[in-house]
């Protein structure tokens, strides 16, 4: 599919900034129209460095405030970085946007376990449970996190 999009664009006169093409348009089908920063995001987070991941959805989280998924790589990006406050704000503003939105759900329960608050990581594994007709991988790995805690805990 991405390389049906280069050539369409082109038979119907239509240009764009080179490097937007880059973003995995399969995974996410409005990626193209967040632009670079969001493909740069992305590989920031593969790579494991989180304050370009922050740099880089920040923003792309300027030019749209109301996308919960890029809320969501904040969230995850802070949260890795070791700022949990920042953390749960854009898990928040995620969840705001998107009640239903599984990932936020299930790092949101996960930064709750680092604080060793598991009545609010509950509430998330509920939430997801909910959410999921079928089981799915937030909610899998998140039941897994939860009775790894509660293991621990013991």
């Amino acid at each position: 599919m991405p390389r049906v999009l280069p050539a369409l664009l082109f038979a119907v006169g239509v240009t764009i900034a080179p490097g937007l093409l880059a973003v995995d348009t399969e995974e996410d089908p409005g990626a193209v129209a967040l632009g670079p920063d969001y493909a740069a995001g992305k590989k920031a987070i593969e790579a494991k460095d989180w304050n370009a991941a922050i740099r880089h959805f920040s923003a792309v989280a300027s030019r749209a405030p109301d996308n919960a998924d890029i809320q969501n790589y904040l969230g995850y990006a802070y949260r890795n970085a070791g700022s949990l406050d920042s953390a749960f704000q854009h898990y928040q503003r995620a969840l705001k946007l998107n009640p239903q939105h599984r990932g936020a759900h299930e790092y949101i329960g996960e930064a709750y376990l680092m604080v060793k608050n598991l009545a609010k990581a509950d509430e998330h594994l509920a939430a997801l449970e909910r959410i999921c007709l079928l089981p799915c991988e937030e909610y899998s790995d998140l039941k897994a996190k939860v009775a790894a805690y509660k293991k621990a805990a013991r």
